[in-house]
């Protein structure tokens, strides 16, 4: 029999990848979901305080002589620009430097930037605050989304990052209601609430951080970066809880694989891989990001500025209906999660965007009519935004697993930078000009641009999308550092 051949110096045979795929569901991957999901909750937080805060900031008594149109214009514009800068920033140090370094440094970044736009006493000084207060959300981004997936199985992998994602909406929520209170002048003097509405989204942070002190650097980072040793202890390390967790042994894992460790995977090679291997993945992550972006970034920064301008709703009362479209959001991906692992990536994601854009050009074409009320647009807004939500949220699980590992975090940032830009911050400036218009029609077309976004990524993906439902990230794309059985890259 012929002996096995000597393993190639400077490479590793490993099952890592293997191991963590065919863990069932634990105590540690709850960890793993409350210690970095949460950070959608503190995105969601920010953008609906913004928003239903932008009729009292505009206000005489406020502390800061800014308009309505610059909150929802201006300053979204900045907050999501801040949100691209900080993705592609903060994407290449992930990659470079691993995920939990960075995924603390970003959260760090946020509640500083967060804690100082509560200090506000001048509209620059705003401006600035929601730029790097975006400038960390993009990094957590771009840090999260790569870890969650390379450390979350298979089997689970679609619904969990769905969810997760989903869950920006449950900071919708309590950022809606949490206006409701701190806007009330009852309670809080008109200068003071908004400013506390900020300091509690601190707070909440700083809770998310003690916790995401205990979530581990992902094995599959480490097996890529020289720390294989450090990757097989720590996998070990949670077999044996689960083990005793379930009271019995795990399966053997699935098969190898073969890289070179540490090996320095350069920006060009990695827009090389990106580009020239994988260019139709490259147009149906662009497609997603843009779509959604736009729908998202233009449409409801601006929602409490719609209630206000075209049905009378007091800027004390828009949260109630703001909580209520992003309780739908978040039962979307809730309930639609679990078909991306057993139907289907192409059939959902096409689908999604499909049918939100749809019901988005009937919403358009009824509010033009004026056949709508504050109750009845919002509940449109909530059948829309279900499946939309759903749908958005399926444009990081995209990216973060059809792309190879070594390009993970960067392929996020960029294309939710990109992405965002074209929709993100060009809505938000075009959306508020169309508002303050008080011109129904100007109001209508924006929701024709969003939804026909929509439906053209629906489309694109309808073509494209990428069957990786149960799917090893291996399987999906290849690391650029797997070596042949020559010994050659792949």
């Amino acid at each position: 029999m012929t002996p096995p051949a000597a393993p190639e110096p400077g490479t590793l045979t490993t099952a890592v990848p293997a191991r963590l795929d065919r863990l069932p569901w634990s105590r540690w991957h709850w960890m793993i979901v409350v210690g970095l999901g949460t950070v959608w909750i503190l995105d969601g937080l920010e953008v609906t305080i913004v928003g239903n805060i932008a009729g009292r900031l505009s206000e005489p008594g406020s502390g800061l002589a800014i308009t309505s149109a610059q909150v929802t214009g201006v300053a979204a514009a900045l907050y999501v620009a801040g949100a691209c800068s900080g993705a592609l920033f903060f994407g290449r140090l992930t990659d470079r430097y691993g995920r939990k370094k960075l995924f603390m440094v970003t959260l760090a970044v946020y509640l500083g930037a967060t804690a100082m736009t509560a200090l506000s006493f001048e509209a620059w000084w705003f401006f600035l605050f929601r730029f790097l207060t975006g400038f960390g959300i993009g990094g957590e981004y771009a840090a999260i989304n790569s870890a969650i997936d390379e450390l979350i199985p298979s089997a689970h992998r679609g619904r969990v990052d769905l969810i997760i994602n989903g869950s920006y909406w449950l900071g919708a929520v309590g950022g809606s209601l949490l206006s409701i209170l701190t806007l009330n002048t009852e309670f809080l003097p008109e200068n003071l609430g908004w400013r506390l509405a900020f300091g509690l989204g601190v707070v909440l942070g700083l809770a998310i951080l003690l916790v995401r002190r205990h979530v581990p650097e992902s094995p599959r980072w480490q097996l890529i970066h020289g720390y294989g040793e450090e990757a097989e202890k720590l996998v070990d390390s949670v077999e044996r809880s689960i083990e005793a967790e379930k009271h019995g042994k795990l399966p053997p894992p699935a098969g190898e694989i073969t890289i070179r460790e540490g090996e320095n995977i350069g920006f060009g090679l990695i827009a090389r891989t990106v580009f020239r291997r994988y260019p139709k993945r490259a147009v149906l992550g662009l497609s997603l990001f843009i779509g959604q972006a736009f729908l998202y970034n233009a449409i409801t920064f601006g929602f409490g500025a719609i209630l206000t301008t075209f049905f009378g709703v007091g800027t004390g009362h828009t949260g109630y209906y703001f909580a209520v479209i992003a309780a739908g959001n978040f039962v979307g991906p809730l309930l639609l999660g679990r078909f991306f692992d057993t139907v289907g990536r192409r059939i959902m994601i096409s689908g999604t965007y499909l049918l939100s854009g749809i019901l988005l050009f009937g919403t358009a074409w009824l509010f033009d009519r004026g056949s709508l009320t504050a109750t009845t647009l919002t509940a449109c807004w909530c059948v829309v935004l279900f499946f939309a939500s759903a749908g958005a949220s399926s444009a990081y699980l995209t990216v973060s697993e059809i792309f190879p590992m070594e390009t993970r975090a960067m392929a996020i940032a960029f294309f939710y930078a990109f992405g965002t830009a074209a929709g993100g911050i060009s809505g938000p400036l075009v959306f508020a000009d169309l508002t303050a218009s008080g011109v129904v029609g100007d109001t209508a077309l924006a929701f024709r641009i969003g939804a026909g976004l929509m439906c053209a990524a629906g489309l694109v993906a309808a073509f494209l999308a990428v069957p990786a439902e149960g799917r090893a990230l291996e399987d999906v794309a290849t690391p650029l550092s797997t070596v042949t059985g020559e010994g050659g890259r792949v």
